[in-house]
């Protein structure tokens, strides 16, 4: 769990933050959004330790982070927004240390690398990894010692479509371990769908908390605007059969024709949360609405049979199948 509790930091007889409660429960996502200048940097700083609050406390899983530094290594875990990789050192080279450091069995290296996608890159330098792969073993460094809190300071920069998915299944692990999971960002590109509550921080106070999902407001009905040479079409999204990931942006298919968007396939689903749109794989995004059927081919293999006039037929990972049959209960 994370609390804190009337928190004031002054710096040069200015108050840059005061937060009077924050909590974060075990098995609970959360996010703290705030601007440059918001206070978030100051408030990350005393998360780790690094500074002292004028009042007030800051405990995370029951440890103070200035008080007790041994405490705190082993209970939390964090992921720093420059990645803090040694660039001289391997995949496997940065969690071998790790291991060694916190007395872990080496077996665990291995676990690791498999959780966040990264076996087949054991051995390549930190340098000679993409940004994405680099986000990626920063995460696994943060969660080698299984900690009971996670801190994620814009855990999904830098990341391709693939590692944000990779990420925010093993985040969503994490929270059911369950762990206490506090991700800090300037803005809500890409956590919609993750987090549970949402805290925006502006001059230092958390102004608004939100909930994904849990504004029932009746709202005006949504239209995607795809930019054309000469137009901008509105399309409903109850008119997309699927979504399909092309050279970095969002293919829509429609029945009667395709139109590349301006958006990234995370962008657009964020755009279509809570209309009965379903990631079926890192590639695409399905309209439930228009599936007929789920075809198994194999034990690992799973396509979805569209209800269109070419019985179009869009891929299922494994991970989405286990997913979407707990969804749906069948």
């Amino acid at each position: 769990m994370i609390n804190l509790d009337h928190v004031h930091k002054v710096v040069d007889g200015v108050t840059v933050l005061e937060i009077e409660r924050l909590r974060v429960n075990a098995g609970e996502i959360a996010a703290v959004i705030g601007a440059p200048g918001s206070g978030l940097d100051v408030l990350f700083e005393l998360l780790i330790g690094r500074s002292r609050p004028a009042a007030g406390t800051v405990r995370l899983g029951e440890v103070d982070p200035i008080a007790d530094r041994a405490a705190f290594s082993t209970a939390v875990g964090v992921m720093f927004s420059d990645d803090a990789l040694y660039r001289h050192r391997s995949a496997r080279g940065h969690l071998a240390f790790d291991c060694r450091l916190r007395g872990l069995p080496r077996q665990r290296v291995d676990a690791v690398l498999a959780d966040v996608g990264l076996a087949d890159c054991a051995g390549i330098h930190a340098e000679k990894l993409p940004a994405a792969l680099q986000r990626r073993l920063a995460f696994g460094r943060a969660i080698v010692h299984a900690p009971s809190v996670l801190l994620l300071v814009e855990p999904f920069a830098r990341c391709d479509d693939a590692t944000v998915d990779l990420l925010a299944r093993q985040i969503r692990a994490r929270a059911a371990a369950p762990a206490a999971v506090l991700i800090l960002a300037h803005d809500t590109t890409r956590l919609t769908h993750v987090c549970s509550v949402l805290h925006i921080l502006e001059h230092g106070r958390i102004v608004e908390t939100r909930r994904p999902g849990a504004d029932t407001t009746p709202t005006l009905p949504l239209k995607i605007p795809v930019r054309l040479e000469d137009e901008v079409v509105l399309v409903n999204p109850a008119d997309i059969l699927f979504a399909a990931a092309q050279e970095g942006r969002a293919l829509l298919r429609t029945i009667d024709r395709e139109l590349a968007t301006q958006f990234t396939l995370n962008e657009l689903e964020e755009r279509l949360a809570g209309r009965g749109f379903f990631r079926a794989h890192r590639s695409y995004l399905v309209n439930l609405q228009h599936v007929k059927s789920v075809i198994p081919y194999t034990r690992a293999t799973y396509s979805l049979i569209l209800d269109d006039p070419a019985g179009t037929e869009i891929p299922l990972s494994r991970n989405a199948a286990t997913e979407l049959r707990q969804l749906l209960g069948y």
